[in-house]
């Protein structure tokens, strides 16, 4: 069991689905209080009146506006993220950038943003949602990969910096979770490898694991709100697997 959160403000971003409205629940459960920030304002508006918390419609490709943003949250969890799957010799440079944007340059700004508040509280938590791929690489995956492997980095950053202040910043790092970004993946995977779709879960995506199928969006949840709790203060600068032995 871990503390309650009673008090404390968590905002989660990419927070209207799949990982991050598992945070989103699993936050509000232990009484935090949840901002959903997402581009999607109705499903945003949806996901924040189930765990009666508020919503933050925003494009955080818009960074220019994040620059000047001031925030107040006490739990900071960066899981806004997509993927785009290609070979190297033919991703889309437009792409790239826009995927390294919003997977570094964003947690970054907010983290930036926050820092201050939590230093004058002298209590902060930062959680990025990373991925089996922060710290391996898949082909096909290069803008993604490398985003990860970014996000790995600034976290451990914060870390060291925000050690004094009461600040911990870890990363979350699942395999293949059963969301729409997984879904939406299937058919591009089954493109990229030579095989047919329904091949691609077995071959591909569970291909690695000792335990043979996808991570739920709640078990993530689950970790995220451990490392939100006050038992959680030793520990940062750390990348926690939840890859059924994907990396083992």
């Amino acid at each position: 069991m871990v503390s309650d959160l009673s008090g404390q403000s968590a905002l989660i971003t990419g927070g209207a689905g799949g990982i991050g409205a598992a945070c989103a629940a699993a936050l509000a459960a232990q009484g935090a209080h949840v901002i959903v920030a997402d581009r999607d304002a109705e499903a945003a508006e949806r996901v924040a009146g189930q765990v009666r918390g508020e919503a933050w419609a925003v494009d955080l490709l818009d960074t220019a506006a994040l620059e000047t943003l001031t925030l107040s949250a006490d739990i900071l969890v960066n899981n806004a993220g997509y993927q785009t799957i290609s070979p190297l010799e033919s991703f889309d440079p437009a792409e790239f950038r826009r995927m390294q944007t919003l997977m570094v340059e964003v947690p970054f700004l907010l983290i930036r943003a926050a820092l201050p508040n939590m230093y004058k509280n002298g209590h902060g938590r930062i959680i990025n949602v990373s991925s089996v791929h922060g710290l391996r690489a898949s082909a096909f995956k290069s803008a993604y990969v490398t985003a990860k492997h970014g996000l790995e980095g600034l976290s451990k950053v914060t870390a060291l910096e925000g050690g004094e202040h009461g600040v911990t910043s870890n990363c979350v790092n699942p395999g293949y979770v059963r969301t729409p970004l997984l879904e939406s993946q299937i058919s591009a995977q089954a493109d990229a490898h030579g095989i047919p779709a329904e091949e691609v879960m077995h071959e591909v995506i569970l291909a690695k694991n000792a335990i043979k199928r996808l991570v739920e969006p709640e078990e993530v949840a689950a970790l995220v709100v451990f490392l939100a709790s006050r038992e959680a203060a030793m520990v940062t600068g750390s990348s926690y697997l939840m890859d059924g032995g994907w990396t083992a």
